[in-house]
């Protein structure tokens, strides 16, 4: 990719090219154009950390508020009307669309059951699902790893926190990628929005049904707490419970796949970073911070521009889109020694694969629990475990992921 491309092609950031390898792309735009207004993507590029930083702190100046619902606003009206659904979704406010104080409300009711003991209750299930998914597959000699156990592994996990049949997990994965799809840019296509409506409307039906079950007959799982938590008096409303059953669907299995299947490959790309794992286990924390800096599972996000600002020395516009791009923040030289060496022993790494500030995921926790254990299972029962491709098949079908496509593995 010619590294002048953001300036001379604008399509070059929604591109297949740039979805496999973006990094050279997002280097050359730090050092040349850090704020930059992008046409294909719809809205403003933000490459630097500093500036993605202050982004994510002034939540009254970029708001998470209706972001998404946005993405209909370039269409004619006949068009606009036939998505209703998607619209009425995403503009009711939400956990990953909604600013203080709202935000805040609806935070401290779900982290009352989002706690770390109840992470911490999950481990010895976690780890006998990861032990389950690899008996599977050990007389078979290998697998296709992102399917039969990154993917594997959350989504059952998943399924278990919120009390849902382990057979609905097709549902859970077919759901997520249509919705995943229409993000990253501000004009998806309408065909992506139809889909991603439809699957809006499948979900809220089958979590109607589940948050009706759970109200008649609460378990220990996480829908039946939320069913049940209050905070000063206030629970949340049926709207407010589905709209955080459909962000956990949808955030709860794709950034763990993601740090399952990148940091796999990457370990096992470079076994000599595998190799000091297995000799010192004390250094599988500090890989897991690495994989998520190196390759942050979700590349970008949006922000609206609530009133006219400068940032970076250009003057953006209120109602304007804003993208922070997360995997290029992870890669910032000033910020980051050898950004582009992938090293577990990395001292220096405060990344922001996870947001930062108000909007730090609730689940990281949990995601990095899963990762831990995998990783650790992983270099027990299958020490010699090593890759069929050397060349990364990288899904380039959503923008806003940084996920593998596949990855096989023979053991």
């Amino acid at each position: 990719m010619h590294r002048d491309s953001a300036t001379l092609c604008p399509e070059a950031l929604v591109s297949a090219e740039f979805l496999r390898d973006p990094y050279p792309e997002l280097k050359w735009l730090r050092e040349n154009a850090p704020v930059h207004y992008n046409d294909a993507i719809g809205g403003w590029v933000i490459t630097k950390y500093d500036d993605i930083v202050v982004t994510m702190k002034e939540t009254g100046t970029y708001s998470n508020e209706g972001r998404l619902g946005r993405a209909v606003d370039y269409l004619p009206p006949e068009a606009k009307a036939k998505l209703t659904g998607f619209q009425n979704h995403y503009r009711t406010k939400g956990l990953l669309h909604s600013d203080p104080p709202d935000h805040t409300r609806l935070r401290s009711l779900i982290q009352k059951a989002f706690t770390p003991r109840m992470i911490d209750l999950m481990r010895p299930r976690i780890q006998q699902i990861v032990d389950d998914l690899l008996d599977k597959v050990a007389g078979e000699g290998g697998m296709e790893a992102i399917q039969q156990l990154a993917f594997a592994v959350p989504v059952t996990v998943l399924a278990e926190i919120m009390g849902a049949p382990q057979s609905d997990r097709h549902y859970f994965q077919k759901w997520s990628n249509l919705l995943l799809a229409f993000q990253g840019v501000n004009k998806p296509a309408f065909e992506v929005l139809t889909q991603a409506q439809e699957a809006l409307v499948e979900a809220r039906e089958y979590l109607t049904r589940l948050i009706a079950r759970r109200r008649v007959e609460p378990g220990q799982d996480l829908v039946s707490q939320l069913v049940a938590v209050e905070s000063e008096g206030e629970r949340l409303t049926q709207d407010e419970l589905i709209n955080t059953c459909i962000t956990l669907l949808v955030a709860g299995h794709e950034t763990t796949t993601s740090l399952i299947g990148n940091g796999l490959y990457l370990l096992l790309h470079d076994r000599s970073q595998w190799q000091m794992i297995q000799q010192d286990r004390a250094l599988l924390p500090a890989a897991i911070e690495e994989i998520l800096r190196y390759e942050s599972p979700v590349a970008r996000q949006p922000r609206v521009i609530k009133h006219d600002t400068v940032l970076g020395g250009q003057e953006l516009s209120g109602g304007q889109m804003l993208f922070q791009m997360l995997n290029s923040a992870n890669r910032d030289a000033e910020h980051f020694t050898d950004p582009d060496v992938f090293d577990i022993r990395r001292t220096k790494n405060r990344h922001i694969a996870f947001g930062y500030g108000v909007h730090f995921c609730i689940g990281a926790p949990l995601s990095r629990a899963e990762g831990a254990i995998v990783f650790e299972t992983l270099l027990r029962r299958m020490p010699e475990i090593r890759l069929v491709d050397s060349e990364a098949d990288w899904d380039v079908t959503k923008r806003n992921s940084r996920v593998l496509h596949s990855l096989r593995v023979e053991f």
